[in-house]
């Protein structure tokens, strides 16, 4: 896609300077226009505050606005921290640090081209630190070879047959069952009550009533 006379890839070259220019973090540049219909090219960097973030739209607007390039919109929002300048075959998106890390952008598009900062600025590519292999010394000593040993003739020996003497066992004495002698009975003594004493019985005397005096029969008078 492009627009106008300035062509897509030397305006995604103008919006990486100008984030440069006003020290924008971990930018990113991700050739997608052969995975999306919208745009070419998709470029993400950090602010690390929100007047930063205003300070990088600006930058955007002053450096395009010497080109034939047309912002078509700007969605911006203070509470999500996000804003996104929509410049037709570019897309910018510009994140605090929290946003970034919470909306994760680049891991949508990480199977699209990957293009490095250095190469968008024309800036030569930084090489990697190339691995030393460290060549470790290895001594030898040259010791003498070792002298053969000969082998010692094998001698036939005749084994003579072990005479193994077996001892009999001693004749098993009869186990003598030890007497048990009974124990002795505990004696108990026992404590004998004493027999209580009886009281006698007291004696009752009888009340003898006194005789009672008959009297003797009067004799009748004879008539």
């Amino acid at each position: 896609m492009t627009s106008g006379k300035i062509s897509s890839y030397e305006l995604a070259q103008l919006v990486c300077h100008a984030l440069v220019e006003k020290k924008a973090d971990d930018i990113r540049i991700m050739n997608v226009g052969s995975r999306s219909s919208i745009t070419d090219y998709m470029i993400i960097a950090s602010g690390n505050s929100d007047p930063h973030l205003r300070a990088l739209r600006v930058e955007l607007h002053r450096v395009l606005a010497d080109t034939s390039a047309r912002v078509i919109g700007v969605d911006t929002s203070s509470e999500s921290g996000w804003t996104v300048v929509d410049l037709f075959d570019v897309m910018v998106h510009l994140f605090n640090p929290e946003a970034r890390g919470r909306y994760k952008l680049e891991t949508l598009w990480k199977d699209s081209e990957q293009i490095s900062l250095n190469k968008m600025l024309g800036l030569p590519e930084k090489k990697a630190p190339a691995k030393v292999e460290k060549k470790v010394a290895v001594v030898v000593e040259n010791k003498p070879a070792p002298k053969p040993v000969k082998k010692a003739a094998k001698v036939a020996v005749k084994k003579s047959p072990v005479k193994v003497k077996v001892k009999a066992k001693a004749a098993l004495k009869p186990k003598i069952k030890a007497k048990v002698k009974p124990k002795a009975k505990a004696k108990v003594k026992t404590k004998l009550k004493p027999a209580a004493k009886v009281k006698p019985k007291a004696k009752v005397k009888a009340k003898v009533k006194p005789a009672v005096k008959v009297k003797p029969a009067s004799k009748k008078k004879k008539r």
